[in-house]
């Protein structure tokens, strides 16, 4: 059974990747993060090893552990593979919707809209990745869940790295009329606007943009 600290380091570290506060290609020093997290390095490499499992760290003999940075083939990939994925996603939630799941679709909107309005970027990141993995947990299917958090964490990665910053709101609205399609039960249209909103986001990548990196002790602070 995985160890609690752990589990911890792995949630904390994923956490900061996704909501964009370590950078793609920070180095993740094993000595800094166990004087962080006050545990061995031992547990540290334990989840440094899980994070290069789902695609958020790469391992560089003799150099140690990176927050990865996807290169332009793999982001298209990862953007495809959703496409196929959510389509199917979008099948099961109509074949399963309730009044109590829309109400969860629509509080999560809400969230976002809100979000759009406050400064906290990766609180608006945060939110519109959770919104797909939501449609799978709400239509039951717990493995397609699972896979598609993994693949939202690194379509975060992705975003963070290429995508012009004024598409977020774009990005919420899609997610409004995806809903009402949703709730209407309309599965041609539904699956439409979810492989035309992913498609967008894609196309919303700008391939030549430069990458910051951010020092890990101001990340994890």
């Amino acid at each position: 059974m995985q160890s609690s600290p752990t589990r911890t380091i792995v949630e904390t570290l994923t956490r900061a990747i996704v909501e964009h506060r370590l950078q793609p290609g920070t180095k993740l020093a094993e000595q800094k993060l166990a004087d962080h997290f006050g545990v061995s390095r031992t547990l540290v490499r334990q989840a440094l090893f899980q994070l290069v499992q789902k695609h958020l760290v790469r391992m560089e003999p003799a150099r140690g552990a990176f927050v990865a940075a996807p290169t332009v083939e793999e982001a298209r990939q990862v953007f495809q593979v959703r496409r196929l994925l959510e389509a199917e996603v979008v099948r099961e939630f109509i074949r399963k919707v309730t009044p109590a799941r829309l109400k969860a679709l629509r509080e999560h909107i809400a969230q976002e809209k809100a979000a759009m309005g406050r400064e906290d970027a990766s609180e608006r990141q945060q939110l519109l990745g959770d919104f797909h993995v939501r449609i799978a947990e709400l239509a039951d299917n717990t493995v397609l869940a699972q896979i598609l958090r993994d693949l939202v964490s690194r379509s975060s990665l992705i975003t963070l790295m290429y995508q012009r910053d004024s598409f977020a709101a774009h990005s919420q609205e899609e997610h409004v009329e995806l809903v009402k399609a949703l709730a209407a039960k309309d599965e041609k249209r539904a699956v439409r606007l979810m492989e035309e909103h992913l498609l967008h986001v894609e196309e919303s990548l700008a391939f030549d943009r430069p990458v910051p990196t951010h020092d890990i002790a101001v990340a994890l602070a």
